[in-house]
């Protein structure tokens, strides 16, 4: 015993630099184990004990060992990428298009980017903006550059930089700063786990190698808990330290004789641990989403390794093949999820790229205007929504169909700029124009010639709606301001029209009055119907709104006209003289030059007649003049010569009026 002891306190005070030692001599025994295979198959730990090299066989051999090889691999990558953040419930950082933002507007998203989100997350958004950067401040710097040889310049003299490329630059460098300190520091983190865990073998060795009774047990309980505290290790050395660490855990179960009943009940302990772990995995065969099954798996794989100790010598072979075919279970099952959706992707990939061929070969050459333009956005979104509807892709898949599409849409939307840019310019001269027609409505609205400004301002209104769109930010304010000033007037005249006065009201009384009189009166002779038609003129003008009272009062005269024994003609020529005289009181110009078109119209149509008729009879020179043919034809003449000539007695009656 005491020599027991003495070479315990030999061992303790091993100096720190005897310590670095065997950490160093354990990390370069677990990096030549890791060089000399590709896989976990191939394990062959170095310097071990030949118990280890016949587990590595057993393993090698197992029917089930591919299927838990993966999930091994996979739980030493979770294990590294739990380190550096990458299984963290967010996801990275959503993703934005960024070919439409200004350079100002990408260095704003750059900055908020960085001021948000971990360093270790915006790695693909950080990559879009300066994709979209450089894209954009390259062809920014071209331009500048051809102005510059345009006016003479020396390519070699040329130079150009913006403020905002300068501050780009900075927050670039710093991103780069931070990113690659933080991957230096996860680095430094995983190999001072993995010369910690190295540290805790070489003490479970040694621990072993004393076999002290009396502590041992003890000691490794507190192993154990320091190899648990411990965080992950790189993904490349995860498997070969938790190796050699089960392998001296089972040594040092299988020479700890101290307290067998102890031992066994540690051992039983295990035992329905990982029996519980086993029916898990078996009900995880059941679960219908494969992702999370095998999530779930490597998880009680992580447990069975990291947190569960050995079972009785004669059980871990049984106990790990019964683990291993469950494993192989899931396995096979997402094994077969994964090749289905691969399938899935195919059909997904086929339907976006028809997709695409359908945005490629969309024909906008006969797009002419705004209309037509908004039919072909409408029809692009509608194809958009088809591509997106088509289903998800895995990013390595997606990615160049993703870039296809971007071109695709790219190239429709260059088209459409061309055409709003131009639409743009024409919009301006649309504003111009409509601008002018304010200004004449505004000069108009307080007008007093009624006449005039109404026509003018229903002529502005119909040049409005032929002047085409204006720019959207002006449209609204514009058509408020012309708007405005055609209420105005038009309610100015429309009062001015309802607001009849009391003199016109005494008019219209009397006219009705007169009316009503002149129906009960018999007048038999000429003069006494001009005397009619003179009392009523001298009753006054009526309103716009009363004018039909004037019709009623004409077609009074026109009935007492037609009951006189005079000449059709005379009576004609008076119930004209009544009617122009009524548009003469009323100042109706228009009416007036009506009645000249009409007569003069009707002058044409006669004299033509007149030449036909007397055309035709050259073809009769030969016959008599009583001829009944000749005769007729004659008296069409007379008849029409007798209208000419009260044609032209009404049109100069007209034109005496004007005088």
């Amino acid at each position: 015993m005491l020599d027991n002891a003495n070479q315990n306190l030999d061992k303790n005070e091993l100096t720190s630099a005897e310590t670095e030692n065997n950490v160093e001599s354990n990390k370069q025994e677990i990096a030549e184990q890791s060089t000399e295979k590709e896989t976990v198959k191939n394990v062959e730990v170095v310097q071990e004990t030949t118990e280890l090299k016949e587990v590595a066989k057993a393993e090698i051999i197992d029917k089930n060992k591919e299927a838990v090889d993966e999930i091994e691999k996979s739980v030493a990558e979770n294990s590294e990428n739990k380190q550096d953040g990458k299984n963290d419930a967010d996801e990275e950082v959503a993703k934005q298009d960024y070919s439409k933002f200004t350079l100002e507007e990408l260095v704003a998203s750059l900055k908020k980017i960085m001021s948000d989100n971990p360093v270790q997350k915006i790695k693909t958004q950080v990559e879009e903006v300066k994709s979209a950067f450089n894209k954009k401040f390259g062809a920014f710097v071209s331009e500048k550059k051809k102005a510059f040889l345009a006016e003479g310049g020396n390519v070699i003299d040329f130079q150009f930089t913006l403020p905002v490329k300068e501050e780009y630059n900075s927050l670039l460098a710093d991103y780069k700063k931070k990113r690659d300190a933080y991957y230096v520091e996860i680095d430094k983190q995983l190999n001072s786990n993995l010369e910690k865990r190295v540290k805790v073998i070489e003490d479970l060795k040694e621990l072993i190698e004393e076999a002290d009774a009396t502590t041992m047990y003890h000691k490794f309980k507190d192993i154990q808990d320091s190899w648990r505290s411990i965080g992950p290790v790189p993904k490349s050395y995860y498997n070969d330290t938790w190796k050699i660490y089960h392998h001296h855990v089972e040594r040092f179960y299988d020479l700890l004789n101290l307290s067998n009943d102890f031992r066994d009940i540690e051992f039983k302990n295990n035992l329905e641990q990982k029996l519980q772990i086993i029916e898990k995995a078996k009900a995880l065969a059941n679960e219908s989403d494969v992702n999370f099954a095998s999530k779930e798996l490597q998880e009680l794989h992580k447990i069975w390794k990291e947190d569960i100790g050995p079972v009785a010598s004669e059980m871990r072979e049984e106990i790990w093949h019964k683990f291993s075919e469950a494993t192989k279970i899931i396995h096979d099952k997402r094994h077969d999820y994964f090749k289905e959706m691969r399938s899935k992707y195919q059909q997904i990939t086929e339907k976006k790229l028809e997709v695409i061929a359908a945005i490629n070969a969309y024909d906008t050459s006969k797009n002419k205007n705004h209309s037509d333009w908004q039919k072909s956005i409408n029809d692009i979104e509608a194809l958009r929504k088809q591509y997106f509807n088509a289903g998800k892709l895995p990013y390595s898949k997606s990615e160049e169909v993703w870039q296809k599409f971007k071109k695709a849409t790219k190239k429709f939307n260059s088209a459409k700029n061309v055409f709003y840019k131009e639409e743009k310019n024409w919009q301006q001269e649309n504003l111009k124009k409509k601008i002018a027609l304010i200004e004449t409505a505004e000069s108009l609205k307080e007008s007093e010639d009624w006449d005039n400004a109404t026509n003018t301002l229903k002529k502005i209104q119909a040049d409005w709606k032929e002047i085409g769109h204006v720019p959207r930010k002006f449209s609204d304010d514009i058509w408020k301001r012309f708007k405005a000033a055609c209420n105005y007037y038009f309610d100015r005249l429309h009062q001015q029209k309802n607001n009849v006065s009391k003199e016109e009201q005494a008019n219209v009384s009397a006219k009705k009055d007169f009316l009503e009189n002149l129906k009960e009166t018999k007048l038999s002779t000429k003069e006494a119907v001009l005397s009619a038609i003179e009392d009523w003129r001298a009753l006054g003008a009526l309103p716009r709104n009363m004018r039909h009272l004037e019709g009623k009062f004409n077609k009074q005269i026109d009935a007492m006209l037609e009951s006189l024994s005079l000449d059709k003609d005379e009576i004609s020529m008076l119930k004209f003289t009544t009617v122009v005289d009524g548009y003469a009181a009323d100042n109706d110009n228009r009416k007036l030059e009506s009645e000249q078109f009409f007569i003069r119209k009707k002058m044409d149509e006669a004299t033509k007649e007149i030449q036909q008729l007397e055309n035709n009879l050259g073809f009769f020179s030969n016959a008599k003049p009583d001829n009944p043919l000749v005769m007729n034809v004659k008296n069409q003449v007379t008849k029409f010569k007798e209208e000419v000539a009260l044609w032209e007695q009404k049109l100069n009656y007209l034109k005496n009026l004007d005088n």
